[in-house]
């Protein structure tokens, strides 16, 4: 199968890497051609000038950029890739974007007489490395089960959610869970801190229960230390947050928790932390 790769960011780099190295012909488009470049001397696979070019004759196009307009950039216009998919081409879009567009998008790939997915991935930048992401998906399940074996290059886990949007919505929900964890591993570490408590022995002993999590046994070192590099960015979080707010709003829902997780991202953006990863939610308790 030759697949086409868009968007070569911190996840999408070692996405399309693994395709390649798992004999998936791949072809790849960046915004950034020197990135692109970079890539094909690492990997190897082919260089392509535009979203239409990378797709015209791939059996799957993967899409991974940064937010709902990115994503119609890369499907729309002249050079979009709509303008080159074929009958049957799968279209995967890994972007963490809003149900309502991968509804949009779907409806535009079946015109084409071609199958959609929308399958935003969790797990970060270290786990596009390592290839053990999870990927949420919604859309055509023939689609699903067709790309199985290339989403198995860098997805560790994949789960079919339901119909188109579906994947999003459940990254939503995946998004809102990690902020309130964050926040509470952030005041309890806090408290550890003043109270002087060995922050290894204390770890030690919570983790295991239920107070444990994925991110108190990943992150809990280098909250301590104040290192705020490790992965997923504030600007990011807060883009995601905004998108699920939002759906939230649609349904008529509450979620004051998010709502104030979001403000406080703001205020580590304030700080200067746009960049630094969702753990320096502690950085912001202790300014």
């Amino acid at each position: 199968m030759k697949c086409a790769f868009i968007g070569l960011g911190v996840m999408g780099y070692p996405m399309a890497g693994h395709l390649q190295q798992n004999g998936f012909a791949t072809t790849v488009y960046n915004r950034t051609t020197s990135k692109a470049e970079q890539w094909v001397k690492t990997y190897g696979g082919k260089l392509a000038e535009t979203p239409r070019e990378a797709a015209i004759d791939a059996d799957i196009v993967m899409v991974c950029v940064g937010n709902d307009d990115d994503v119609r950039s890369v499907f729309y216009g002249d050079d979009g890739l709509l303008n080159s998919i074929r009958e049957n081409t799968i279209v995967i879009d890994h972007t963490t974007a809003s149900a309502e567009l991968a509804r949009e998008l779907s409806e535009q790939v079946h015109d084409r007489v071609a199958l959609f997915l929308d399958a935003p991935v969790s797990g970060g930048q270290q786990g596009a490395e390592n290839a053990v992401l999870t990927a949420m998906i919604g859309g055509d399940k023939a689609a699903f089960e067709a790309a199985e074996e290339a989403l198995q290059c860098y997805c560790k886990t994949r789960e079919y959610m339901g119909e188109a949007g579906y994947g999003q919505l459940a990254k939503m929900v995946n998004q809102i869970c990690i902020a309130g964890v964050v926040q509470g591993l952030s005041e309890g570490l806090q408290l550890a801190r003043k109270a002087g408590l060995d922050p290894d022995a204390l770890i030690r002993a919570i983790s295991q229960g239920a107070a444990g999590s994925w991110q108190m046994q990943n992150r809990y070192k280098t909250m301590w230390q104040g290192h705020y590099e490790h992965g997923f960015a504030v600007d990011w979080m807060r883009k995601d947050l905004k998108i699920a707010l939002a759906e939230a709003d649609r349904h008529g829902l509450s979620m004051p928790l998010t709502a104030l997780v979001d403000q406080f991202y703001a205020e580590v953006q304030q700080m200067g932390g746009s960049r630094w990863d969702t753990s320096s939610l502690l950085a912001r308790l202790e300014k």
